[in-house]
C-alpha cells in the first residue's frame, strides 16, 4: 500500500472546481515534486492532505490513516513548512522551535535536544537567542524549516521554501531536503522553480485546473516531451508576413514571439530547420542567432499547460 494515497478527491470554492477528481499515489522514501501554475489546485490539495481544509468527495490516506476520520494522528505524523512564514518575530529562534515542539507533546530533556538538533540542522545554532526580525530572508525560512521538523516527521510537505531568498540560502535547503530524505522523511515538495524539482525530486507530478496531467521520474517526463522539439531564433526583427508564413506551416505546432526572439516548436527540427531559414530570409529577417533545445521538464510544462511554470 502506497504511504500516500490521494483516491478521486474533489474540493468546490462555492462554484469553482479547485481540485477535479483527483487521483495520486507517493510511496514511502519518496521527494515527490509537485508542479503547477498559479491555481493549478496544488495549495488546496496540500491544504486538505494537512487536514486544514474539508474534502468535498474522496478520499486521502496518510500512512494508512485516514485524513477526514482522524486529521489529528495524520498532523503528528507531518512537519509543514508553508509558503508564508509561520514563526514569530518577537521570539527568539530557540524559543520558536520550543512552541512548536511544545505543540507536539514533547516535553523535559527529549524537547531540549529536538530543538537543538532542528536548530543545528538548519545552521542556526549561532543564532539561537537572537529574534527573527534581525534575520535575512534566508535565515527565516531555514528557522520555519527547523520548526516544521523538530517531531522528527515521517511526512514532510514543503510550499516554495525558497521564495524569495539569496542561493546560498537556496541551495542550503535543497541540501537539507536531500538530507531529511536520508534520514528517513518522505518529502512533498512544490516550487516555482523548475531547476529546484529537477535537482531533488524522485518524481514529479503536474497539475493544471484541479487535476494530475502528468506524473513520473524526470526520464519518463521528457520522454513525454520529447514529442515536441524547441528551436529558439534571435532575429534582427520579425515581420507578420514571416510569422504568419510560418505558423502555417504544418510541422511547426506553435511560436512564441518575444519581440525578436522566436521560439518555434515542432514535431521534427530537421525538417523545420530548412523551411525556417527559407522563409525568414524570404522575408528579409536577419537569423542573429539560432539554437536547438534539448526536451526538458519546462518543455513538458508548456506544451502540456501552455504556459510557463513562472508566469
Amino acid at each position: 500500500m502506497s504511504f500516500i494515497q490521494i483516491k478521486n478527491v474533489v474540493k468546490r470554492y462555492g462554484g469553482k472546481l479547485s481540485v477535479d477528481h483527483l487521483n495520486l499515489n507517493i510511496e514511502e522514501g519518496e521527494v515527490f515534486g509537485l508542479l503547477g501554475p498559479n491555481g493549478a489546485g496544488k495549495s488546496t490539495t496540500i491544504k486538505m492532505l494537512c487536514g486544514l481544509g474539508r474534502i468535498d468527495h474522496g478520499e486521502m490516506i496518510v500512512d494508512g490513516i485516514s485524513v477526514a476520520k482522524d486529521p489529528f494522528k495524520v498532523k503528528g505524523r507531518l512537519g509543514l513548512v508553508p509558503q508564508e512564514l509561520a514563526i514569530y518575530e518577537t521570539l527568539t529562534a530557540r524559543e520558536n522551535v520550543t512552541f512548536f515542539a511544545k505543540l507536539y507533546g514533547l516535553r523535559g530533556r527529549e524537547l531540549k535536544q529536538r530543538v537543538e538538533e532542528a536548530i543545528a540542522f538548519v545552521g542556526l545554532t549561532d543564532k539561537e537567542n537572537d529574534k527573527p526580525i534581525t534575520f535575512s530572508g534566508g535565515m527565516k525560512r531555514r528557522l520555519n524549516i527547523a520548526c516544521a521538523i523538530m517531531h522528527r516527521p515521517k511526512l514532510i510537505i514543503m510550499d516554495e521554501p525558497t521564495v524569495g531568498i539569496d542561493p546560498q540560502s537556496r541551495n542550503h535547503i535543497l541540501e537539507s531536503v536531500r538530507e531529511l530524505n536520508r534520514m528517513g522523511s518522505t518529502i512533498i515538495y512544490t516550487s516555482h522553480y523548475m531547476e529546484e524539482v529537477e535537482a531533488i525530486s524522485t518524481r514529479v507530478g503536474i497539475m493544471d485546473h484541479g487535476r494530475l496531467i502528468a506524473c513520473g521520474t524526470r526520464s519518463e517526463l521528457i520522454e513525454q516531451a520529447a514529442q515536441e522539439e524547441k528551436i529558439v531564433i534571435q532575429t534582427d526583427c520579425v515581420n507578420d508576413e514571416a510569422l504568419l508564413e510560418l505558423e502555417r506551416h504544418p510541422l511547426i505546432e506553435r511560436i512564441v514571439r518575444d519581440e525578436t526572439l522566436l521560439e518555434v516548436y515542432s514535431k521534427s527540427t530537421q525538417t523545420c530547420l530548412r523551411d525556417l531559414i527559407f522563409v525568414l530570409s524570404k522575408h528579409q529577417v536577419k537569423i542573429q542567432s539560432l539554437n536547438r533545445i534539448e526536451p526538458d521538464l519546462e518543455s513538458l510544462f508548456l506544451l502540456l499547460t501552455g504556459r510557463k511554470l513562472r508566469d
